[in-house]
């Protein structure tokens, strides 16, 4: 395991290089995560994530050296599906690197924001989520560099952590080549039992410390795939016994959802977790094919941008505000060109540091740190009750029901809490029709009588009035002009 991070969270925000620094996002075993503002030589300002890395690992020489290699190779990337590499630097004895700045979550944070919020996920957006994942590392594993050679990249890290999706309904995966780094430098021998990636996520090759290839990150979407769709994590326990689970590779079938034409759904699963990578998918574009073959046969297949409506629609508003503090108290200090200084700190209450590594977000958006990051380790909300075995697609069901039930799940795979659920739905018109019913219950109502004291009655009793006077003075016309 890494050693603890120090608990010193630094004062923001504050200059770092030609960036501000104006939100935590995060701190891990290997570097503090930010969201800052770079600034450019014409005096313009982008959002960036900056992951500044810790002392004692920016003091470390290979570590260095192989932390800047791979991240170089990272650079050369340029895919919707992949977080991009901006810069790459050392400012103030300290190795850091800038990416690309996600406005969304990453997926152990949606799951967690389903949950709290009691939201359905739909099943279409489940399996875009993995074809989008698919699709970045299909183009990763293929890059080639300027001269035509192949880099041949291995993310070997994929998991929810690593994965992130933003209010426009991409997704995107992040952290290229830190788990190389860390396994090179551990070889060196400066971090005896660093583990590079996440055990409940590894391939049989990987978890027995073999070399590997690409097959090894479509293993880890498998996985994935497989937890979305079964409604549980794979492996559970101790990291150590994840890790011998790991090793075995032997992933049980996958329980009865009610997703249409399952079977063919299950031959994707099994040789994409096939533990003999000579039998798996050789290359994530294979594994995409099978996967978006299955989905528009059954009517899953949904596009970035319904996928964004959803995210923007149900979180977008209550989680950028505090961003947006922040973000402007940073551009008054960009612009200004001064130094931030501890009394010009934004009066927005400092996000609470992550408890753990996996915590780590190195490239997307914190906005709603503030409301969120206190209870990424802490909160204790129940998941919603999962609907009976044999439900049909549109019927809401449990996926993360049985994940939230291992306290561990936060120390081992990532950020994903005993409070988390996820439900899945064949589309989003349960979701719909819940709202249609609910405004129509409200308008069928009949609006209740006024008070007898209020206005309304009062002129509503003098107009009764004046129509028996009407009708008795009209009577009585009549009855004079007829006699």
């Amino acid at each position: 395991m890494s050693a603890p991070p120090s608990p010193e969270v630094p004062t923001l925000p504050r200059a770092f290089g030609r960036y501000v620094l104006f939100d935590h996002i995060g701190r891990g075993g290997m570097a503090d995560i930010f969201l800052a503002r770079a600034r450019t030589g014409l005096g313009g300002a982008r959002l960036v994530v900056l992951k500044q890395v810790l002392p004692r690992l920016s003091a470390d020489a290979r570590f260095g050296e192989m932390l800047v290699s791979e991240a170089k190779l990272a650079a050369q990337l340029n895919h919707a599906n992949v977080v991009q590499v901006i810069d790459l630097g050392r400012e103030d004895e300290r190795l850091f690197i800038a990416m690309e700045y996600v406005e969304g979550f990453d997926l152990n944070q949606l799951l967690r924001n389903l949950s709290k919020s009691r939201i359905p996920l739909p099943a279409e957006f489940a399996i875009l989520i993995v074809r989008e994942l698919l699709r970045g590392l299909d183009y990763a594993h293929r890059a080639r560099d300027a001269e035509g050679e192949a880099l041949g990249l291995v993310h070997r890290d994929v998991s929810p952590s690593n994965v992130l999706v933003s209010f426009e309904g991409e997704v995107k995966l992040c952290d290229f080549g830190i788990a190389r780094a860390l396994r090179l430098a551990t070889e060196g021998g400066a971090y005896d039992g660093q583990v590079a990636g996440k055990a409940a996520y590894m391939s049989p090759e990987h978890a027995r410390g073999e070399e590997i290839d690409a097959r090894a990150d479509v293993f880890a979407a498998g996985i994935l795939l497989w937890e979305l769709c079964a409604g549980r994590r794979l492996y559970k326990g101790s990291e150590q016994q994840m890790l011998e689970l790991a090793k075995a590779g032997e992933v049980p079938p996958l329980p009865d959802r009610g997703l249409a034409q399952p079977e063919r759904l299950a031959r994707v699963l099994i040789r994409m977790t096939e533990p003999n990578r000579r039998y798996r998918y050789p290359t994530a574009q294979e594994a995409l094919d099978d996967l978006e073959a299955w989905a528009a046969d059954v009517g899953l297949m949904a596009s970035p941008l319904r996928f964004g409506r959803f995210l923007d629609g149900h979180f977008g508003e209550s989680i950028l505000s505090v961003r947006r503090q922040r973000e402007a108290a940073a551009r008054q200090l960009t612009d200004s060109g001064e130094s931030p200084t501890p009394a010009q700190e934004p009066a927005v209450p400092e996000a609470a540091p992550p408890a753990s590594e996996e915590t780590r977000e190195p490239a997307r958006a914190r906005p709603e740190s503030t409301e969120l990051a206190s209870t990424d380790a802490t909160s204790t909300d129940s998941p919603p009750d999962a609907a009976p075995p044999g439900s049909t697609p549109s019927d809401s069901y449990d996926v993360a029901g049985a994940l939230a039930q291992d306290e561990r799940f936060d120390e081992v795979t990532g950020s994903l809490s005993g409070a988390q659920f996820i439900a899945l739905e064949s589309g989003e018109h349960r979701l719909e029709a819940a709202r249609v019913a609910r405004r129509a219950k409200v308008t069928s109502k009949a609006p209740p009588a006024p008070p007898a004291s209020s206005p309304a009655a009062f002129y509503l009793r003098l107009a009764v009035a004046a129509l028996v006077v009407g009708a008795i003075s009209f009577a009585l016309v009549r009855l004079f002009v007829g006699g």
